[in-house]
């Protein structure tokens, strides 16, 4: 039996768990918009200072939202120096490196991929969106960016913890248990200000947030970030989506946002309401387009499905195509990856 064979594997997963079991265990909590279980997220904080051999903070103080939790960092009068170091970064570092020894490079990698690997974008493009957001609040203020650094994540620390063994009592054990409980938090020598969860997260089928009729985003003390397919918007921009026309859409000089109206509005339906002419017909189906000033046109085949329905009627569907297609078949072959020539179905369902 070679070395590598009679390593022991430290274990992730609770009893009868799978690494999927795993992960969407710490999945829901990187997500989770509960309400803190302060109880826990206080003990797990105290947990993590005697981990780190620290005497536990005088106190703990609660915030609403990350925004909060920065102003609160700003005015605590005494709190100490930060001691994030010794709370996150050196249990951290410690245990990865005591697993990339154990594991070695390969298996190390292998642990990651199939945990904390497959939170990380969703969740630190989420990490991101809230500090730029907090940022903004306070007008850009270096400081500020400083404080968010400093942050240990709570929940948002789920990728790296669904990559470790998270047993209580374990070096990340107090890390752990905040992420169970709470959201962001700062450890200082006497004070530990701890923010509550989001209320509220609204996310696309791709994690990035999105929502067309409010927040994507929010914070019990009233913190919010507006967002469409992740792209950052005011909040009178989502207010005005639910009133859009074409004229509205052909007027804004923005291209990011004109796009973003569009694809609220819905292609199609701006297709139908602008007035559009079609620029070329065969039996695929077929080809629309409209110009918009200052971005690429709005191309689109419309196409009907062959199967009817149940009741009898046969469905019509768009698909949007790129700028330089010029007939309908060439817009259908390209939505299987293939040339026009090329694209010559035996039958259509």
């Amino acid at each position: 039996m070679t070395r590598e064979q009679t390593r022991v594997r430290t274990p992730i997963a609770a009893y009868g768990e799978t690494e999927r079991d795993v992960v969407a265990r710490w999945r829901a909590l990187a997500a989770s918009t509960a309400p803190a279980d302060r109880e826990r997220a206080e003990a797990g904080v105290r947990l993590a200072y005697r981990r780190a051999g620290l005497p536990e903070p005088e106190r703990v103080v609660w915030a609403g939202s990350p925004r909060e939790g920065v102003a609160l960092v700003r005015a605590l009068p005494d709190r100490g120096r930060s001691v994030r170091e010794a709370v996150r970064s050196a249990p951290w570092a410690a245990e990865r490196q005591r697993l990339y020894e154990e594991l070695g490079a390969g298996g190390w990698a292998a642990r990651w991929a199939a945990t904390g690997g497959r939170l990380w974008n969703p969740t630190q493009a989420l990490v991101d969106r809230i500090r730029a957001g907090v940022l903004a609040e306070f007008g850009g203020d270096p400081q500020v960016r400083l404080v968010l650094l400093d942050a240990v994540l709570g929940q948002h620390d789920a990728p790296w913890l669904a990559a470790f063994s998270d047993r209580p009592d374990g070096p990340l054990g107090g890390l752990a248990e905040v992420c169970r409980g709470a959201g962001w938090w700062w450890p200082f020598e006497k004070v530990a200000v701890v923010c509550e969860r989001p209320s509220a997260l609204h996310r696309d089928e791709a994690g990035s947030v999105d929502r067309g009729d409010g927040p994507a985003l929010a914070f019990p003390d009233g913190f919010a970030l507006h967002a469409w397919r992740g792209m950052p918007v005011e909040p009178s921009f989502i207010e005005e989506l639910r009133t859009l026309a074409p004229e509205r859409i052909r007027s804004e000089e923005n291209a990011e946002l004109r796009r973003v109206m569009l694809e609220f509005y819905g292609y199609d339906r701006y297709l139908a309401d602008s007035g559009a002419q079609p620029v070329h017909k065969d039996e695929t189906g077929t080809l629309w387009r409209v110009a918009l000033d200052g971005d690429e046109p709005v191309v689109m085949v419309e196409v009907v499905n062959s199967t009817p329905e149940p009741d009898g009627s046969y469905r019509t569907y768009w698909l949007r195509v790129p700028p330089r297609t010029r007939t309908a078949r060439e817009g259908v072959a390209w939505t299987f990856g293939l040339d026009a020539s090329a694209y010559a179905p035996l039958c259509e369902t």
